[in-house]
């Protein structure tokens, strides 16, 4: 039976996870967004951002949703 520390441990760990996801995701976009002004390339950098966002925070997710089956 699981103890009360380790489900506090284990839903950290989840909210975590898909915080680290949702905020790499809109950072990168942001920054993507800010280039494509910065240097008048529009959308390009927008969608450079969204893809390195979703790959950078999928790797995260990954990384600390793996950890959750970790005793």
């Amino acid at each position: 039976k699981e103890t009360v520390g380790e489900t506090a441990r284990k839903t950290g760990l989840a909210f975590s996870a898909g915080l680290t996801l949702f905020g790499s995701v809109v950072a990168l976009t942001v920054v993507g967004f800010l280039a494509d002004m910065f240097f008048d390339s529009s959308p390009k950098g927008l969608i450079i951002g969204l893809i390195l966002g979703a790959i950078v925070g999928f790797f995260q997710f990954f990384r600390l949703t793996s950890q959750i089956l970790k005793k």
